[in-house]
């Protein structure tokens, strides 16, 4: 596959290239284009150049577009599958049975949301009012390696529907995909320079993107670190943000729970090795039900399967990069030196080697402690026990993240209560990763900035208009 920049409706080489290796034997996978300012002004030219005619381009012949491209997408789903896969490490049958699906699902949903925009026409003293969504101009989408396709076209998708034109950076750890989308929307009829990809490091091409005039929009999924740097280069221009960054998510588990239901719910937070930004990394159980928890839950973490993402069987994979690896696992050992005790896992996989990090869990954590107040990012939960309601509201809201919570109680007044006083974008009952495009998501606190989905993507990749008409004369 090309793996050069794809700008204007053409490959575009760099002089520079970098090195992307596969997380799950450390093979060279190819070497990719490394963009730098001039590959950013290039693209931004021509998104600008794109951008009135697509502004101009019916909604209607928008929608059909972005069907056209999710019709591409299930065409290529098993190539897509088996390359994102092979670029992050991620478990090929999740791939193939929802993530690859999803992605289609991205652009089908934002095309047929686009047809129904609407807003009531409303009267003040006989002037009609009528709102109206205008296409911004250039977005620029910078997103993460853990899900790379997805959320890349979590954002492509509304921003396209909008009328605007994208640029979109993916990350240097998982580029693959975003690539080989390229050639997907030219097969799908895409104009030339509405949709570019630019490849390369992002302390390289990010804040050239991020800073450039020309520039209307900036999404970006990622660290708060990064998120701090675009909001740097991003503020002399006023661009408007919308930003999703970390988490630190609780699972709080009441004495009235389903505790079978509990324990699968925490085991699930290993899913894709834990990098999850919505993982419920921090288990809160009740004192009185705390051992009948764990022990179920040990149960149903003993029936996880490490190895190959590629295998069927697989459960858990390797974590993306050495960087990351090293990052996980210096976290876990700082906890263990400071009188936190592993009762599951603790280190590197000694069967696998490579970049495989045992699923572990951690108690006798203590309150403040790193652990319980930093991204870990990888397949780290940590348990902790409280006493009453009041307490664990107090400790689920005490870190200085607020994207997602997790609430399993037998009791629907309870949900409501504890649900009502957590600091979180999003809120799951009894269940986990339950999501609908319909719904707003984001996060409160250092978590992010801004919501999407539905209306709330198009508020933010528009220029939403009030247009107020005095009366006609008859």
């Amino acid at each position: 596959m090309n793996v050069e920049h794809w700008i204007g409706g053409e490959r575009v080489p760099s002089a520079g290239r970098f090195e992307d290796r596969s997380p799950i034997d450390g093979s060279v996978l190819a070497h990719v284009a490394r963009g730098g300012p001039e590959e950013a002004a290039l693209a931004v030219r021509a998104a600008t150049g794109a951008f009135p005619a697509w502004a101009r381009t019916s909604r209607e012949e928008r929608a059909r577009l972005l069907h056209a491209v999710a019709d591409a997408i299930e065409r290529r789903a098993g190539e897509l599958a088996m390359l994102e896969t092979t670029d992050n490490g991620a478990l090929l049958r999740s791939h193939l049975r929802s993530v690859m699906p999803r992605v289609a699902h991205n652009f089908r949903f934002f095309a047929d949301w686009l047809l129904e925009l609407d807003h009531a026409a409303f009267d003040t003293r006989g002037h009609a009012n009528h709102v109206s969504w205008d296409p911004a101009g250039v977005a620029v989408l910078i997103t993460p390696w853990n899900a790379p396709l997805m959320l890349a076209t979590w954002k492509i998708a509304p921003a396209l529907a909008a009328g605007n034109t994208v640029v979109l950076k993916p990350a240097e750890w998982s580029p693959l995909t975003a690539s080989l989308l390229g050639d997907i929307t030219a097969e799908a009829g895409l104009p030339d320079g509405v949709f570019n990809v630019v490849q390369g490091h992002g302390t390289e091409v990010g804040p050239p993107l991020s800073g450039h005039p020309g520039v209307r929009r900036i999404s970006f999924t990622g660290s708060v670190a990064t998120a701090r740097a675009i909001a740097a280069a991003a503020a002399p221009n006023l661009t408007p943000l919308s930003l999703e960054l970390g988490g630190k998510s609780p699972l709080l588990v009441f004495a009235d729970a389903d505790l079978d239901l509990a324990a699968d719910l925490a085991a699930e937070q290993y899913d894709n090795a834990g990098q999850v930004c919505l993982a419920a990394v921090r288990l809160l159980v009740e004192e009185s039900v705390s051992a009948a928890f764990l022990e179920r839950f040990l149960a149903r973490a003993a029936t996880l399967r490490q190895g190959d993402p590629r295998d069927a069987e697989t459960d858990i994979g390797p974590q993306i990069h050495p960087r990351q690896f090293g990052k996980i696992d210096g976290f876990v050992r700082r906890a263990v030196a400071a009188g936190a005790t592993p009762v599951l896992g603790g280190g590197p996989n000694p069967d696998l080697g490579g970049l495989y990090y045992q699923p572990t869990l951690l108690t006798g954590v203590k309150p403040g402690s790193e652990i319980l107040t930093e991204e870990v990012f990888g397949p780290v939960l940590t348990l902790q026990t409280f006493a009453h309601e009041e307490e664990a509201v107090t400790m689920a809201n005490s870190t200085d993240y607020g994207l997602a919570a997790t609430v399993v109680t037998g009791s629907p007044s309870r949900a409501r209560r504890v649900s009502g006083r957590l600091v979180a974008g999003t809120v799951w009952v009894n269940c986990f990763f339950v999501r609908d495009l319909r719904a707003p998501f984001g996060g409160a606190r250092r978590s992010g900035v801004g919501r999407e989905g539905g209306n709330w993507s198009f508020d933010f990749y528009c220029d939403v208009k009030n247009t107020v008409s005095a009366p006609w004369e008859k």
